[in-house]
């Protein structure tokens, strides 16, 4: 996997955070730096650690089902990027409060980072070079989660929903790309 693809696939894998970031703006009045940061460390941490779980998850299984990784990349990698369109399309902030402790992020963490366990699965199929990886995107969902809190405090939900809608197609596009490169289409 290119840097490209590896760029592509951080931002498109951050967009949940990013939205979930942009209706945490909108609820906070007052945002400061560490509230930012507070939010990028936790949804740019789950970000790395949960593809950094699937690899494990995924390398275990992989000389079993070598000869149809594509096929798996292409359908998780589509499942998500369906279901992040699904949720762009239906545009609500789900009542998202400012609070920032502890039982509340790690929920939102979680959540917005389950896609991320998948893709680590992929990652473990196409043999990416998985600790640049997972911090490749750690970092991009913790530039974007923190600028999110303050877009949604400044701009509101304006640019939530297509964030998620370019996520989306950014995943859906990347699962074709694989499953084209490997049945050597490309």
């Amino acid at each position: 996997m290119g840097f490209i693809e590896l760029f592509l696939l951080a931002v498109g894998l951050s967009m949940d955070a990013f939205a979930v970031s942009v209706c945490k703006g909108l609820a906070m009045r007052r945002i400061t730096i560490q509230k930012a940061s507070i939010v990028g460390l936790w949804f740019g941490g789950f970000q790395a650690l949960m593809p950094l779980v699937g690899y494990f998850l995924g390398v275990q299984f992989q000389d079993k089902i070598t000869a149809i990784d594509h096929w798996i990349a292409f359908i998780l990698l589509g499942i998500i990027g369906i279901n992040m369109v699904r949720e762009a399309l239906s545009g609500d902030c789900e009542n998202t409060s400012d609070s920032l402790d502890v039982k509340t992020m790690f929920v939102l963490a979680v959540a917005t980072s389950i896609d991320a366990l998948a893709v680590g699965i992929t990652f473990a199929f196409l043999q990416v070079e998985i600790i640049p990886a997972v911090s490749f995107i750690g970092v991009t969902t913790f530039i974007l989660s923190a600028a999110g809190v303050k877009i949604g405090n400044v701009f509101g939900t304006k640019y939530k929903a297509k964030a998620e809608l370019a996520g989306g197609v950014i995943l859906i596009l990347l699962g074709i790309k694989i499953l084209v490169e490997h049945l050597g289409i490309l």
